[in-house]
């Protein structure tokens, strides 16, 4: 058997199923259970029967569903396969930032440790950020955190004036707005859609700018069109198998690399093979402190139910 047959049947075996981001390498999304976005993988680790949770992403997305699910197995095929925005928001100074404005009503992006998870009251993702920053009243200051681009595009959207942390995502500040420029006018009539992490300047070219499943439904409403696409270009797999007419391009990166496009080493960190010996293994898995997990679990809850 290939490894996807050996996964496949591991699967089965153990009651694991298998969860994946959409910047994953194809081969991982094509063995996965469920490829989605932050908060379409939040609601199926929330709702899964399975004995064993193997998380195809990055380790704060694999805390997120041992919060969920303290007692089930959760894996990560490699545990140094991190974030660069998490890291950018470190627990102690953020919590010196939560303790020096009472009163504000804390916000934190989904991409943030369980440590961050718990000094805040309500957790995002980049699909529903506008909906839950409007479900705080006016009258309450909100801090948000940690990506400061997407917290400048929602402060736009609801006219909300926020506390942003400086933080963010190294993918998304990847783009050159000049070589994005450039490819615009070589492709006549096609379509800027651009992921709300990326700086603003790249988001003023876009027609569309939305989550990675919103870029996705965005793509099926107009199937015959050219789409440069501002994101890690993992999704652009998921995206060609469900649009397989359009016409899509990874938006160009500043430095040159293999692809000429943004791409998130942290993510491309699981391979097939780590997939397949960590299933096989049982190993490595994700710990969270029962003291953090109860209260990482309430900001998490209260997305879910908001996101409903």
């Amino acid at each position: 058997m290939d490894l996807h047959q050996k996964i496949t049947e591991l699967k089965k075996q153990k009651n694991a199923v298998i969860l994946a981001h959409y910047y994953q390498v194809p081969e991982i999304q094509e063995v996965a259970d469920y490829v989605g976005d932050s908060l379409g993988l939040s609601q199926k680790a929330a709702e899964t029967d399975a004995e064993i949770i193997v998380f195809a992403g990055v380790h704060f997305m694999a805390e997120t569903a041992k919060i969920l699910n303290p007692n089930k197995k959760v894996l990560l095929p490699d545990l140094m396969a991190g974030c660069s925005l998490a890291d950018s928001c470190p627990a102690d100074v953020f919590r010196k930032l939560v303790e020096a404005h009472p009163g504000y009503t804390v916000i934190t992006y989904v991409n943030c440790s369980a440590e961050v998870k718990a000094l805040s009251d309500i957790i995002c993702t980049s699909s529903n950020a506008e909906k839950i920053v409007n479900s705080v009243p006016k009258d309450v200051p909100i801090i948000f955190a940690p990506d400061k681009n997407l917290g400048k595009y929602i402060q736009k959207k609801t006219r909300r004036k926020m506390l942003l942390w400086d933080g963010a995502c190294i993918v998304h500040e990847a783009f050159s707005i000049d070589k994005l420029l450039k490819l615009y006018k070589e492709n006549p009539g096609s379509k800027i859609i651009a992921h709300p992490e990326s700086e603003s300047h790249i988001l003023e070219t876009a027609t569309y700018v939305g989550s990675t499943a919103g870029m996705i439904d965005y793509v099926k409403k107009h199937p015959s069109e050219k789409f440069i696409v501002a994101t890690e270009a993992g999704i652009l797999h998921k995206m060609q198998q469900q649009v397989p007419q359009a016409v899509l391009i990874p938006a160009p990166a500043e430095e040159d690399n293999t692809c000429a496009c943004s791409e998130c080493a942290f993510m491309k960190m699981n391979t097939l093979q780590k997939l397949y010996d960590c299933l096989l293994n049982e190993s490595p898995q994700i710990e969270v402190s029962e003291e953090i997990r109860k209260k990482a679990i309430l900001p998490i809850e209260r997305m879910l139910e908001l996101s409903k």
